[in-house]
């Protein structure tokens, strides 16, 4: 058995999911504009620069989910896929994952977005298990609070992610005889550097750069 791993944004996307899901809400008026805009630049270019701090950033990001109830947010989802989704989507990047799922391999997404704006997009994939930052839900009323829960899936706490999901299902890196992790962000040099087959997908300069050195594949999902 072989494992396939994802990163999402700018990888299967040729764009980022968090960044257009905060350009929407601004749209529906579910944030402050001026805000909004700034922070969500602010926090992207940080992100490609390699220095976010995750804490602060999902500490914004996650605000807004915890301000409408679920079954708005459901509905904004839905637009959200057909108008700022969908169209980043390639026909490349489709054939590339069903070659994966034809061949047998396992396969996930490891994403730092977090799984109430990433699910739905997996899904559309047809990618069968998603790794994601976690939005914390209130037990009681199911409301998000704004938070997240457990370990962020962001640089090495993607590992700390995977290896947890993979012993659930009684897996480790060594069950499989090959394994590729496809992204386009240095963000991910950690878990690039665990699998056999690392392959950098339309990558940042900083990415370009090691994996060139390295001999690591360079693709196009575009």
């Amino acid at each position: 058995m072989n494992l396939a791993l994802f990163d999402l944004d700018n990888t299967l996307l040729s764009g980022d999911s968090d960044f257009e899901w905060g350009q929407f809400l601004i749209s529906r008026g579910g944030v402050d504009p001026t805000v909004q805009a700034a922070m969500n630049q602010r926090f992207y270019e940080e992100y490609q620069a390699g220095t976010l701090d995750i804490d602060a950033f999902l500490a914004f990001q996650l605000q807004p989910l915890a301000s409408q109830p679920r079954q708005v947010l459901d509905a904004w989802h839905e637009e959200y896929m057909a108008q700022h989704i969908r169209p980043l989507i390639s026909p490349v990047a489709r054939e590339r994952v069903a070659a994966h799922l034809a061949a047998g391999d396992l396969c996930a997404v490891v994403t730092a977005t977090n799984s109430f704006v990433t699910g739905p997009i997996v899904r559309e994939l047809g990618i069968p298990h998603l790794i994601a930052t976690i939005p914390a839900v209130d037990a009681a009323s199911g409301a998000f609070t704004g938070k997240p829960a457990g370990t962020p899936a962001f640089r090495e706490g993607k590992i700390v992610r995977v290896e947890a999901w993979l012993e659930s299902l009684g897996l480790w890196w060594g069950s499989f005889a090959t394994s590729w992790f496809y992204s386009d962000s240095h963000n991910d040099l950690p878990l690039l550097g665990k699998v056999s087959d690392p392959v950098a997908v339309d990558p940042d300069e900083t990415l370009r750069a090691h994996a060139g050195k390295s001999g690591w594949k360079i693709i196009s999902l575009r």
